[in-house]
């Protein structure tokens, strides 16, 4: 069987979350890392963006199809539960539609980091205005793991594998890190969840993905 090329940078959430896939299922894998908008990428995705896959014949784009794919052609463990049940689904959405809305942009918390005036002093109105929303999403994310320490039944899926990159991203930023803190059951399943070796070997440098140069 052909080797799954995954095309992106693991500095992006979604390309790590692809990964993180491959890692759980024990699937050897290549990550050919690439900039943003590069042409290996704009080849299969049509807008661009990461991560992009190539398996044999098969091109895909969006890290839920990707792990779909891989999910169905290799075997257990699986990362998408088996179950059709409401309530799976229910968690699945909490990931994958609103696990991301503590920052609706991935790369909020580096431009945190970076918010400032001339003097170098962070943007308070800038972080302020973002702040209601962080909480709210965390007191979600905090309720929805309470019960197993998953998003999911009492099994690391999917639902786990695309909130974990994101809660790394939001912890970075110092706001973030206080805010997940005092949520103690995700900062108690974070820190579970974080010692996984699938995390661990996804490990991404410091900084958002580097852009293709125009032209």
């Amino acid at each position: 069987m052909a080797t799954p090329e995954i095309i992106g940078s693991n500095r992006s959430t979604y390309t790590r979350v692809a990964c993180m896939v491959c890692e759980e299922k024990g699937i050897e894998y290549v990550l050919t890392e690439t900039a943003l908008h590069a042409a290996e990428i704009r080849a299969i995705h049509p807008f661009g963006k990461m991560p992009v896959l190539r398996h044999g014949d098969v091109e895909l784009f969006e890290s839920k199809a990707i792990a779909t794919w891989l999910d169905r052609r290799y075997p257990a463990p699986f990362v998408f539960p088996r179950s059709r049940g409401s309530r799976a689904h229910r968690a699945m959405g909490v990931a994958g539609q609103h696990g991301d809305r503590p920052h609706p942009d991935p790369d909020l918390p580096l431009r945190l980091h970076r918010a400032g005036h001339a003097d170098g002093k962070p943007n308070r109105p800038a972080i302020d205005a973002v702040m209601p929303a962080v909480r709210e999403q965390v007191a979600v994310l905090d309720k929805a793991v309470a019960e197993s320490g998953h998003l999911v039944g009492d099994q690391f899926t999917f639902a786990d594998i695309n909130l974990m990159p994101i809660l790394h991203r939001l912890q970075q930023a110092p706001e973030g890190a206080a805010t997940l803190a005092d949520a103690r059951h995700l900062a108690a399943y974070y820190a579970r969840h974080s010692a996984r070796p699938s995390f661990q070997r996804t490990d991404p440098p410091a900084g958002p993905p580097r852009r293709a140069k125009a032209g």
